[in-house]
C-alpha cells in the first residue's frame, strides 16, 4: 500500500522543510495519506482480506491523532 508508505515519507519531508507554512502543508499531506490507508484498510477488512483489519484501523487511528495534534501545534 503506497499510502502507508507515504505517511512517514511525507512527516521527513516536512522536518526538511525551512518554513511553517511547508511543515504544515507536508503534515496535511501525511493526513491525507493516512485517510486514504483508512480508507483501504475498511475495504479490505469488507472484502474478509486482511483478518487483523481492527486492529491496524486503531493503530491508524493513534498515528493521526498523533498528526492533527502535530498539526495543531505548528502555527503557519
Amino acid at each position: 500500500m503506497r499510502a502507508a508508505f507515504s505517511i512517514p515519507a511525507n512527516i521527513a519531508e516536512a522536518a526538511g522543510r525551512e518554513s511553517v507554512k511547508e511543515f504544515r502543508r507536508y503534515l496535511t499531506i501525511a493526513f491525507g495519506s493516512a485517510s486514504e490507508l483508512e480508507n483501504h484498510l475498511l475495504i479490505a477488512d469488507e472484502l474478509g482480506l486482511l483478518s487483523d483489519a481492527p486492529r491496524h484501523l486503531q493503530e491508524l487511528s493513534e498515528i493521526q491523532s498523533m498528526l492533527a495534534g502535530l498539526r495543531r501545534r505548528v502555527r503557519s
